[in-house]
């Protein structure tokens, strides 16, 4: 077929001139096959494909396998897709920045150019996770938030400046502006990217990966990208490409229109439930049919964020004309306009498809009119409730056992009243935090006008939200504050308590910032099950605070709403949100706003000046981030510090060879036995660290107070603190730990050493089978990993000293990242898991047949030696999926591999 590629690149009108591209048309045409029926995905990846050809990384068969993708064809092929450029957050950036200054450290030793070592496509790293909501209910709360974000994270902003200086395409958003995910959308995403080829222009689409798994968000304007871990996204970055299997593609179809007083979050709340309930891990999904193209694109967006909630690898949107105005709407030149638009005419891949016009490999369907408003919770974002039931759920869930999803409380202490120490009456049920936060949500104006509006009416009705809740409005960028503030509805916000408090990644992630003293106390001595509503898209357990067990997404309306109500056992559907001060019940039909009101200011949303003003001054002369002042130099010297410390992922000894054979795995302990829907959270909190954790001890021992310990998330630059906090999550659940007298497991990241028995720490149990020379095994239930991409969930456990991970099922990327760092993924058969096999973590455990000449997907043999002398074996599938992953692994990681790679060269 080679002689064949070069025909294949063809020229179009970019509205600049004549411009070339790669036409997939043509391709098809060579090849004899119809590529109008494959997935628009599909054909998007398969132009990175056909343009990458080199025969090396990219050789023909990848080409035409793609080209030949059948619906429901077995998935074996492997696709090596090179991106356009990379997204990176400040958690995941800064560990990721720390790997590749350590890597020039490596290069410099071993004699070599340390610039050999320098990202290869365009980065853009986006601070938007760093800033914690400590001031709240107060006008200048976002400046005095910031300044407490600055001096918290200087040194980690100092090494982001020695970055931006250090290499050529690393470019750094600073705190401020908004998050990752709607500056990607409104002003990073360039919808075609061209490079120079000889005197020729060559176009091509906008693709890309990020480090954070909501990365899914610009599959709403027609972008293929999604998340990965910190770790696959270095390996992109170093000219690697990302190795995925081929997938399958979920065809989901709208029809009809959303009823008056459906929220976008009330639809995306409904997709997520289906399409879980549908199976699409590591599946693309796929929008398409009438009710797809009448979506704005904000709403496309919100819908496209959540693919991390439902577990597809992309929740994918094709371009059309709502695509082009939103790209005026935001700034963008009319130049990039028309050469988008032309670009992706000429493909033939413009324009949101009709029923039947594709081959999918499922086809789902969903009327828009069946949408009705809902919230998700109280532990996991599928978990829709109507709201009419949301009073009943949480009713019911209190007493049941925490096996069933519940909270094994008395039914009888539901409605019970406690008194904080300075006279607060805390109940059950109690909202203590109400947060309109999250990517997902603040990206969208039609929810954001409708909770301005919202608080607008409930303030002419008089009423108010009790000061003793924490209240905060974190937009996603400051496009949203002149728009609310155009409107006129900012005040009526801030006068509910949603004063501006961040722009950026908070509540969400685990930056809600502490409760009260008292409010912390009367909830942990009387076991309060409090609550927390928030317009984000995760609420897994102690994610959003420690002390607040159920957790509810919502609409930004309907948090205002909640926040009113007080109790998540207010059933709004028939009783009054509040009272006001003559005494008269106002419902949330008196407050509720209309599609028209909220149509009708639309277009303050969308205004290109104010987009194209704001994204000229990310920066100005005397502001915190210019006063920040970064190292010098190619090479990082690593300054003493809590927050960033060199990795130690390649030690002074790294050989240019990996190692002759497969060290074997013999006589390994359980570190931890877990059940299902174990998340990266559990795995390696983002939240506060407690002062008696393992990292909370190193910390204080190094001289930093707990005043400012920070968070795990900011302190992932430094593997100390991260390895010492993983498995360290408050809620985790390790079934070795017995049953106290109540019948009830200590939560917390504890486990029994063997064969000592004493109860530790996960980690020190961990360094003392490092010490000893033992490997250890992590057990793992459904869905393990699941959550955000979050690479320190699989170094942690690699630097624990944990050889494999064996779990019923995993999330795509934790399982990805482990094999990344050189742990075993295996999973057990279908029927099986640890309980069957009546593993207890007495035992002894070998793994067997994983041979120096082992192959993706095979089976291999877990030996348990049992504590009375017995031995059983049961067959477990070797989650090694792709042959470049038997090559990552081989080496010792995806690291390593990389980094051999790019010292030969």
């Amino acid at each position: 077929m080679a002689h064949n590629l070069h025909q294949t690149l063809k020229e179009f009108d970019s509205g600049a001139g004549t411009g070339k591209y790669y036409s997939l048309p043509q391709l098809g045409k060579s090849l004899g096959i119809d590529v109008s029926r494959l997935p628009v995905s599909i054909r998007l990846v398969l132009e990175s494909v056909l343009r990458n050809f080199d025969g090396k990384k990219v050789a023909e068969e990848h080409i035409e396998q793609l080209a030949r993708w059948q619906p429901n064809a077995k998935r074996t092929d492997e696709i090596p897709f090179v991106v356009a450029r990379v997204v990176l957050q400040d958690f995941t950036g800064v560990p990721l920045l720390a790997d590749i200054a350590a890597m020039r450290g490596v290069a410099q030793r071993a004699g070599k150019e340390p610039k050999s070592i320098e990202p290869l496509v365009p980065v853009d790293l986006v601070v938007d996770h760093s800033v914690q909501i400590d001031y709240f209910r107060q006008e200048n709360a976002l400046d005095l938030n910031m300044k407490l974000e600055f001096e918290r994270n200087k040194e980690r902003y100092q090494f982001m400046k020695w970055g931006m200086q250090a290499f050529d395409t690393f470019k750094v958003v600073p705190p401020g502006i908004g998050i990752v995910h709607q500056v990607n959308l409104e002003y990073l995403a360039r919808g075609v990217h061209k490079r120079a080829d000889g005197a020729d222009s060559v176009y091509y689409p906008d693709t890309l990966v990020g480090t954070d798994s909501h990365t899914t968000m610009i599959n709403g304007i027609g972008v293929v990208g999604w998340g990965v871990g910190g770790i696959e996204a270095e390996a992109g970055m170093l000219g690697q490409p990302v190795y995925l299997l081929t997938p399958d593609v979920v065809g989901v179809e709208l029809t009809g229109h959303l009823r008056e007083g459906v929220t976008a979050t009330d639809l995306v709340l409904t997709i997520t439930e289906m399409l879980r309930r549908e199976k699409v891990v590591g599946k693309f999904v796929e929008f398409f049919g009438e009710g797809t193209a009448s979506l704005s694109v904000p709403d496309r967006a919100t819908i496209g964020n959540m693919a991390p909630e439902y577990g597809a690898t992309m929740g994918f949107f094709p371009v059309d004309d709502k695509t082009i105005d939103y790209f005026e709407g935001t700034g963008r030149t009319q130049e990039e306009i028309t050469a988008f638009a032309n670009y992706f005419k000429a493909q033939e891949l413009y324009g949101v498809q009709a029923s039947g016009s594709i081959d999918y490999t499922k086809v789902v369907s969903l009327d828009l009119a069946t949408v009705t408003p809902s919230l998700a919770g109280p532990k996991r974002p599928q978990d829709r409730i109507e709201i009419g039931s949301v009073k009943s759920t949480f009713t019911d869930l209190f007493s049941k056992p925490v096996a069933d999803n519940g909270f094994a409380k008395a039914a009888a202490q539901l409605d019970q009243a406690y008194k904080t120490t300075d006279g607060i009456s805390v109940h059950n049920g109690d909202i203590l935090i109400a947060a309109i936060t999250s990517c997902t949500n603040t990206s969208n104006p039609s929810v954001l006008l409708a909770a301005g509006l919202l608080a607008k009416k409930a303030v002419e009705q008089g009423l108010t939200v009790a000061p003793h809740i924490k209240t905060s409005l974190a937009p996603g960028s400051r496009i949203v504050t002149e728009y609310l503030t155009a409107t006129g509805l900012l005040p009526y916000l801030t006068q509910l308590g949603f004063s501006l408090a961040a722009y950026g990644c908070t509540t969400c992630i685990g930056n809600a910032g502490d409760l009260t003293p008292e409010l912390n106390e009367a909830i942990t001595s009387n076991d309060i099950v409090a609550a927390a509503v928030l317009s984000g898209n995760r609420n897994f357990e102690a994610r959003i605070h420690p002390n607040i067990r159920a957790n509810f997404l919502a609409s930004p309306p309907l948090v205002v709403a909640y926040a009113i109500a007080g109790n998540i056992t207010r059933d709004l559907m028939t009783e009054p949100v509040g009272r006001n001060a003559e005494g008269k019940d106002i419902f949330l039909g008196d407050i509720w706003p209309t599609s028209e009101e909220v149509q009708s200011l639309l277009k303050f949303a969308l205004n290109s000046e104010v987009f194209r003003k704001n994204y000229s001054q990310l920066t100005e002369e005397g502001d915190l981030w210019s006063k920040i002042e970064g190292a010098d130099g190619q090479v990082y010297d690593w300054p003493k510090s809590t927050y960033i410390a060199e990795p130690p992922f390649f030690g002074d000894d790294f050989s240019m060879t990996p190692a002759a054979s497969i060290a074997p795995v013999t006589g390994a302990r359980a570190l931890g036995i877990f059940g299902d829907s174990v998340t990266t959270d559990h795995i390696s909190p983002a939240g506060s660290i407690k002062e008696s954790s393992p990292a909370g001890v190193w910390l204080k021992a190094n001289g930093v107070k707990k005043v400012d310990f920070n968070s795990y998330g900011s302190r992932r630059g430094n593997h100390e603190v991260m390895m010492r906090g993983t498995f360290a999550n408050v809620r985790i659940k390790n079934l070795m730990i017995p049953l106290d007298e109540k019948g009830v497991r200590i939560e917390g990241g504890l486990t029994i050493h063997k064969p000592s028995g004493e109860q530790l720490s996960i980690y020190d149990a961990a360094m003392r089978y490092v010490e000893s020379g033992t490997p250890s095994i992590v057990f793992g239930g459904e869905e393990y990993g699941t959550g955000s991409s979050r690479d320190w969930a699989a170094k942690g456990t690699q630097l624990l000293g944990v050889r494999a991970v064996i779990a019923r099922s995993f999330e795509r990327i934790h399982r990805s990242n482990l094999v990344g760092m050189g742990v075993l993924p295996l999973q057990f058969k279908d029927g099986e898991s640890a309980q069957s096999l009546g593993i207890t973590g007495d035992e002894t455990y070998d793994i067997e047949g994983l041979g120096d000449n082992f192959v993706p997907q095979q089976e291999v043999t877990l030996v348990i030696h049992r504590a009375d002398g017995k031995t059983d074996r049961a067959g477990v599938l070797l989650r090694i999926d792709t042959p470049i992953e038997v090559d990552y692994y081989k080496h010792g990681g995806i690291l390593p591999y990389v980094l051999r790679q790019l010292l030969a060269a």
